[in-house]
């Protein structure tokens, strides 16, 4: 177990509450997974997610330090098939995770292949259920052409009775109008839109380019109860130094 290096007031600690540390990029190795799990029980974070092989390993790590472990499905892009989806899930709630972060198939949602999205996210819904993991499903709306598309997927996944409809992946990178590849993540807009189209039950994850307190604050504002960011270390620092130790 890691040791908690700060005395955090309530809060700061409410905000560490609402962050799911993330380890997710390409090139992140074990050192930076270790690293990770050592910034995720110093602030007693929401939860720690992690790609799927690393799962085990970050239960090891936060072994007595109440953070539970989150793993991604289908991530970054959705392609899998529903078998191969069911498969890594149950997976990583056999190594360990207690919550699951699923992107649905983009390509079937953009030719609103309602049939098919409803049918994925339903395996999942019951591997979940039946291992009492919480489930996001997310939306990647850098990719979704209106709100229509998102309004749909709230609705959706309130049927289904999702734990939580998430913005971004943070990896949904497309070319703007000079050519350049970027990526907006998580905006106030789409967090406000996500929320109004939500059932009472189901929560509002923000991902993808959280870098700071104020951006938090702001999606909070908006009706995020869970953001996911690799920036932990910096936005817990600035609360803490902001609301007193």
């Amino acid at each position: 177990m890691f040791l908690h290096k700060y005395s955090i007031m309530k809060k700061a600690d409410e905000i560490a509450k609402m962050i799911d540390h993330s380890v997710l990029h390409p090139v992140h190795t074990d050192t930076d997974l270790k690293k990770g799990c050592e910034i995720a029980a110093r602030y007693r974070v929401a939860s720690m997610c992690v790609k799927p092989y690393a799962v085990r390993q970050a239960v090891e790590y936060l072994e007595n330090s109440g953070v539970p472990v989150a793993s991604v499905i289908g991530f970054p892009h959705g392609n899998s098939s529903i078998e191969v989806k069911i498969y890594e899930a149950e997976e990583a709630i056999d190594d360990g995770a207690k919550e699951i972060d699923m992107v649905p198939n983009l390509g079937k949602v953009l030719q609103e292949d309602w049939k098919y999205v409803e049918a994925e996210i339903a395996a999942i819904v019951s591997v979940s259920r039946e291992n009492n993991t919480l489930l996001k499903v997310i939306f990647e709306n850098d990719y979704l052409p209106t709100d229509q598309y998102k309004i749909r997927l709230c609705e959706l996944c309130t049927a289904l009775g999702v734990d939580f409809v998430k913005t971004s992946t943070g990896f949904g990178f497309f070319k703007d109008k000079e050519g350049h590849m970027v990526t907006r993540g998580a905006t106030v807009d789409d967090v406000r839109l996500m929320r109004k189209h939500s059932g009472e039950k189901v929560r509002v994850k923000a991902s993808g380019g959280i870098r700071n307190l104020d951006q938090l604050l702001a999606l909070k504002e908006a009706g995020a109860e869970r953001i996911g960011t690799s920036a932990t270390g910096a936005i817990m620092e600035e609360a803490l130094s902001r609301f007193g130790k």
